[in-house]
């Protein structure tokens, strides 16, 4: 190792897992944490009520957002994939924005995530998730990445979301990488086993 290199750094092409916000109870705790920080609610809601990657959340500009109401579209190019993407919003996202924008002076093209020195960064957001979830004394790792992942694992296990649907959401190749992409496949089958009683 070089002098002055970053040891928490991960090698180039390792992966870093963190987890999904599995309970209801440990999202409204975050949300009571937040609520009187209206660009943190709102980063926060918006990221774990759609499955936009960190990167994408930021690039939304307040002129995509201002004026929708419940069921409109937020349509943005992903900048991972370079796919135009189309996600309606639903009530709580509707409302975080709200809450935000009617908090926050924004001029035309502005970004809608806006910190002290610009626009927020993907290394600004993951500190910030990890410093919500440590207040709320979460264990497991978490950080950016965690918002898309409670999307995820809430649409399967709240919702019952099918894994095909799953996959062309999260734009995998296999069920495989989606099941151990939302950590939910060793919780399914450890209940699988508990629940047949035979």
């Amino acid at each position: 190792m070089k002098k002055g290199e970053n040891t928490n750094r991960p090698a180039i092409g390792a992966q870093i897992k963190v987890d999904p916000i599995r309970t209801l109870k440990d999202i409204q705790a975050i949300k009571k944490l937040l609520r009187d920080k209206p660009r943190d609610y709102c980063l926060f809601t918006l990221g774990i009520n759609t499955n936009l990657r960190a990167g994408d959340l930021l690039s939304i500009k307040y002129d995509q957002v201002a004026g929708l109401s419940v069921g409109g579209e937020l349509i943005l190019k992903e900048k991972k994939t370079g796919k135009s993407r189309r996600i309606s919003l639903n009530q709580s996202a509707i409302e975080a924005i709200q809450k935000l924008t009617h908090a926050t002076h924004y001029e035309e093209g502005d970004y809608l995530f806006k910190g002290q020195r610009g626009v927020l960064t993907v290394p600004s957001v993951n500190r910030l998730v990890k410093s919500w979830c440590a207040e709320i004394n979460l264990q497991g790792n978490y950080g950016s990445h965690t918002l898309r992942k409670t999307f995820g694992y809430h649409q399967r296990t709240q919702l019952n979301t099918s894994i095909p649907e799953l996959m062309m959401m999260f734009n995998h190749s296999t069920q495989r990488q989606t099941l151990d992409y939302l950590c939910i496949q060793p919780d399914e089958i450890k209940d699988a086993y508990l629940k047949l009683c035979l």
